[in-house]
């Protein structure tokens, strides 16, 4: 196959895309370069259909290689790559998001999206030639799509936006976002802010437009040289009388389903009616409904139908499923303290969606060792979500996180995370698990909303609560449109838009955005961003009942830390030879000491007690002894010319025969005995650090 090499300049950096170098078997392959940065993407799909799935199977996994960062695992028992990262999983997500609007999704062909970072600067994000690289992938291939789109992320740092900008300005931004999309419409958002103002948000994604245009201009002209012929889609589908004939049966049955607003019986009807069409299609095409999978086209017409209801409803009548206004939020309420023994505990419920979050309190050493491709150091707080079957009534295995439940975690800690005190004034390792207990819409946001009650029943120093919503959108192909607030299970499913907003009374502190139309325009955002706000409002003033603020006091089942700063030069003195002085105290006191470089010394500890033991044994440990001073102390040592007594743990003072007494002492055993605890006076400290003692005082 012909290499083909494209160039352009992009934000200030040179952008390289390649092609039929590598991975030349998959439908489409490319490599992208940003800088130093580079991935490879291929795109690959299946000749024939999956039977039996009711949905479109597209997988996209995002390939980390900690080779890409000239790096070896750091375990010493696995060096091979393993499970995904959590960023792995995070960055799959939203290139999922991305492109999966842009397949026709009747298709049932397998397709998946591979990205393997190649290659890493630590200073460009390897995501952005990752999205970049799926949709050459896919543009050149001959696998059905409806591409391309571009991504760039933008940040606000010192009143500047910034496209593409290096991690280290990204970190000090008032807010970092991925934006995605094609000519005039955006079809993701994924982002972390510090309480920013909508209309400045709003102001990096119009800036962001500029950018994906010249992205998706640049992708154009390479599908246009070198793009395969597309083949013809499989896809779940009957003839036009079939069709015909669902949609009849539905006409008069469908409503009746859709608005019921109890989610159980709801279930129940669609259930219901859907036992009753399959039944009616074996009735009427009995020779056909098995052999052409008629109950495959019911389930993908039915959902169609429900689309047009729930359109129609909203569009011609305001009618949402469950009865409420186009701005009106789900009934709320808040609690604290729910479980007796944790640190903290905060119960959200949005209507159905009941979240209960529990807050627990570490030592310094629980931090999570960080060990990846782009990522080093420790990590002190954590957010961790779950979302058992039986939240949403079914029966579901239990095996681990999923990569829902990965990400919708990761967005809650996106939300919260900037509101967690320094290490020097909170020095807790602070980890939240968000168990979501009943779920019919946005348990992510109820997960924030729970959390930021966990955090202040613990005592956790957060300066305002955190909420979430989720916003809806309702559009048609004549661009009339409404804004949902507060969506819940079928507006999710039949809407076009799941924006999720995340903040403050003052701002926003996380937002996630996608979409199952090609995209939607910036009036349409800025009217979610304000009806975002306002239902932000409510809900902080309904939370606000149950805790206003944080309590000033940690529960009493909470471990407490004790810190001091010690001189860094004595960090070998409280650690002691192969680290036998520090566990010495650790073992006499129950406690768990931890040090920084800085000389920043944390003592955790149950018992107060204890830990104000471990904590005077620290000071004697690094006290600087001053001419002058008494002690009472232990003689450890008797030689011909003097005694030497210990003055602190690990630091001892020469008497000298001549300082024993008042009088000549010819024998020093004569006047003291090994072990005997004597008062002594600092007389004098050499430049060498050796104390001299004197009993005459």
């Amino acid at each position: 196959m012909e290499i083909k090499k494209y160039e352009t300049e992009f934000a200030g950096k040179k952008l390289i895309v390649e092609t039929g170098k590598l991975a030349n078997q998959a439908n489409g392959a490319i490599t992208v370069q940003y800088g130093d940065t580079m991935v490879l993407a291929t795109a690959t799909m299946s000749k024939s259909k999956r039977e039996g799935i009711g949905f479109f199977p597209l997988m996209v996994d995002y390939e980390e290689r900690v080779y890409a960062a000239g790096k070896i695992k750091g375990s010493r028992f696995i060096k091979r790559d393993g499970r995904p990262t959590d960023k792995a999983v995070v960055s799959g997500r939203v290139i999922d998001r991305v492109i999966r609007p842009l397949f026709d999704g009747r298709m049932r062909n397998d397709i998946q999206v591979v990205i393997t970072v190649l290659s890493v600067d630590q200073e460009n994000d390897p995501v952005i030639c990752a999205i970049l690289g799926a949709s050459i992938a896919l543009g050149i291939s001959d696998i059905p799509w409806n591409g391309p789109v571009g991504a760039v992320t933008v940040a606000k740092a010192e009143d500047q936006l910034k496209i593409n900008a290096v991690y280290e300005e990204r970190e000090k931004a008032e807010f970092d976002l991925f934006v995605a999309g094609a000519g005039d419409k955006i079809n993701m958002i994924e982002g972390d802010a510090g309480e920013a103002k909508e209309k400045d948000i709003i102001e990096g994604i119009k800036l962001s437009q500029q950018y994906i245009k010249e992205l998706v201009d640049f992708q154009e002209n390479i599908i246009k040289e070198i793009g395969r012929s597309k083949t013809e889609p499989i896809l779940v589908k009957a003839s036009e009388e079939v069709e015909n004939s669902i949609k009849e049966f539905l006409a008069d049955k469908l409503p009746a389903a859709i608005y019921e607003t109890d989610r159980i019986k709801r279930a129940e009807k669609s259930g219901e009616l859907k036992r009753s069409l399959e039944n009616y299609l074996k009735e009427k095409y009995p020779e056909d409904f098995d052999e052409k999978g008629y109950k495959g086209v019911a389930e993908i017409v039915t959902d169609e139908e429900i689309d047009k209801i729930v359109h129609e409803g909203v569009l011609k009548e305001n009618r949402r499923p469950d009865g409420r206004g186009l701005d009106e939020v789900r009934s709320l309420s808040a609690e604290v303290g729910i479980l007796p023994r944790t640190h903290g505990t905060g119960l959200f419920n949005r209507g159905e969606t009941q979240v209960l979050s529990i807050l627990t309190l570490g030592a310094p050493g629980d931090e999570q060792l960080l060990d990846s491709m782009e990522e080093d150091g420790v990590k002190r707080f954590m957010h961790h979500y779950t979302f058992p079957g039986f939240s949403v009534g079914e029966v579901k295995p239990m095996r681990g996180p999923s990569r829902r439940d990965i990400g919708h975690g990761n967005l809650a800690e996106r939300a919260l995370e900037k509101f967690m005190p320094d290490k020097e004034d909170f020095p807790y390792t602070i980890r939240l698990v968000s168990e979501v207990l009943s779920s019919n819409g946005s348990s992510s946001m109820a997960s924030v909303c729970g959390s930021s009650l966990a955090l202040m029943d613990g005592g956790v120093p957060i300066s305002r609560a955190v909420a979430g919503i989720a916003m809806g959108l309702i559009t048609d192909e004549n661009n009339n449109y409404k804004i949902l607030t507060d969506i819940q299970g079928p507006e999710d499913h039949h809407g076009d838009m799941d924006l999720k907003v995340a903040g403050t009374e003052e701002g926003v502190t996380a937002l996630q955005m996608d979409v199952k139309i090609k995209g939607v325009t910036l009036d349409i955002l800025k009217e979610a961003f304000e009806a975002a706000r306002l239902a932000r409002l409510q809900i902080i003033a309904e939370m606000n009942k149950a805790i206003s603020a944080s309590r000033e006091e940690l529960s009493p089942h909470a471990p407490r830390i004790i810190t001091l700063r010690i001189n860094p030069d004595k960090i070998k003195d409280v650690i002691g030879p192969g680290g036998k002085i520090i566990n010495e105290i650790i073992a006499e006191t129950g406690v768990s000491i931890d040090i920084e470089d800085d000389g920043l010394v944390m003592i955790t500890t149950k018992d107060a007690e204890q830990g104000e033991k471990a904590l005077n044994r620290v000071k004697d440990l690094t006290r600087e002894i001053e001419v002058g001073e008494v002690f009472q102390g232990k003689v450890v040592r008797i030689m011909d010319f003097g005694a030497f007594v210990e003055l602190l743990p690990g630091k001892d003072g020469l008497v000298h025969i001549s300082e024993l007494a008042p009088h000549r002492v010819e024998k020093v055993e004569d006047v003291v005995k090994l072990g005997e605890t004597i008062t002594v006076k600092v007389k004098e400290i050499d430049d060498q650090g050796r104390v001299r003692l004197t009993r005459n005082l």
